[in-house]
């Protein structure tokens, strides 16, 4: 097994060499890691992975090899009581029945009421329609259904309408050595092309030759700075949540864009865009980016691309407060307006099919806010995109 687990680390693209496995098996052999998956995990990630940007190909070839095998049962994997995190059930209502549900009555009262039921709760309860717990229809907990609520304690979404999320989520970054399944969004992208003569003379200039050593009588080698695209890119990409479905897609054009732009910089967000974002997802915590910071780093010449479903409760753009994961001071609103202000030149690529943007009121709110500017993130869409960025 440990063979077969080399051999597809190997094949996934990840550099690690003989000597790194032999170590490892030094490592077991000395009983470094025994009895537990985790243990071993941990173990081989640390022989093996020289890079970071590899823990994500290391992670699915580790889950695919050693699918199946469980850790020791006995051994408690968290300090908070496990009958008040186990699912016992999911509620699964009918379309009458979730018409029935009605919301709260707006951002405040839902806020209100959840500080005076946190206040008033005394135990764990379950499948009910007032308290916080799980399997019910109250705006609060996890597990159950509610169209406008508060998500506490859940693994992940399912019904894609939780206005705050009260858990430390991570997510994973962008892999920019994904092979792209077409060539065209590389195509598409080379739209948004400037080229310039920049940097020491490199390249040979064949016609200076020429004309050069037939005036001098002798060879006289003329050279040239390299011709590069010398257009400037800013990429934000939303991460986790709703746009999980759409990893792959992010990729290829992540992997496009780093091909074909030289002055490209890339951030993260989560639904929209606030006070702080992120370059590694794995310290998105210990290691945000002040956006204020960023819009007076990066000149206005830059073009900026963000690139998300535009899928999330109306208050995340238009209250403060209303980010799923923090408080934000001011609303999202407000920190997309200072980016359009600062660059002009500006996009929204989502990957959603069009057909459906009309069905979410953030999204036409988002696609109010860019001016019109948001694309589908299909060949064609980015064919339109780098034409309004080339205007």
């Amino acid at each position: 097994m440990f063979l077969t687990f080399f051999h597809e680390l190997k094949a996934s693209g990840l550099p690690v060499t003989l000597k790194e496995y032999l170590t490892l098996m030094e490592a077991m052999d000395a009983s470094l890691a025994r009895f537990r998956v985790e243990d071993f995990y941990y173990l081989s990630r640390t022989s093996l992975v020289k890079d970071e940007r590899n823990l994500d190909k290391f992670d699915r070839v580790f889950g695919h090899v050693f699918k199946g095998l469980e850790g020791n049962a006995e051994i408690l994997l968290a300090e908070i009581p496990e009958e008040w995190l186990r699912k016992l059930t999911e509620k699964f209502l009918t379309e009458e029945e979730k018409r029935l549900i009605q919301s709260l009555g707006g951002w405040e009262k839902i806020m209100e009421e959840l500080k005076k039921r946190l206040a008033e709760q005394k135990g764990r309860h379950q499948g009910g329609n007032k308290w916080i717990g799980t399997a019910g229809t109250s705006p609060y907990g996890a597990h159950g259904y509610n169209p406008e609520g508060v998500r506490i304690g859940q693994d992940k979404n399912r019904n894609n309408c939780a206005i705050k999320v009260w858990d430390r989520r991570d997510y994973r970054d962008l892999d920019d050595e994904v092979e792209l399944g077409t060539r065209n969004i590389k195509l598409a992208l080379r739209r948004l092309r400037i080229f310039a003569r920049e940097g020491a003379p490199e390249e040979l200039d064949l016609d200076g030759t020429i004309k050069s050593t037939a005036n001098k009588g002798y060879l006289d080698l003329r050279l040239v700075p390299e011709r590069r695209n010398t257009v400037k890119v800013l990429l934000f990409f939303d991460v986790g949540g709703s746009m999980e479905p759409f990893v792959r897609a992010c990729e290829e054009l992540f992997s496009a864009a780093r091909a074909e732009f030289k002055h490209m910089e890339y951030f993260y967000f989560h639904n929209c865009l606030y006070e702080r974002v992120w370059r590694s997802n794995r310290r998105r915590h210990d290691e945000p980016l002040d956006t204020w910071k960023l819009l007076h780093t990066y000149p206005s010449d830059y073009k900026v691309i963000f690139v998300g479903d535009a899928s999330m409760s109306p208050y995340e753009i238009t209250h403060p407060g209303g980010s799923v994961e923090h408080f934000n001071e001011e609303s999202g609103m407000t920190w997309l307006g200072r980016v359009s202000h600062v660059y002009p030149k500006l996009v929204w690529l989502n990957p959603t099919p069009e057909k459906y943007w009309s069905y979410t009121a953030s999204t036409d709110l988002v696609r109010r806010l860019m001016a019109e500017r948001m694309y589908p993130l299909t060949l064609q869409g980015l064919d339109q995109a780098m034409r309004e960025l080339t205007r």
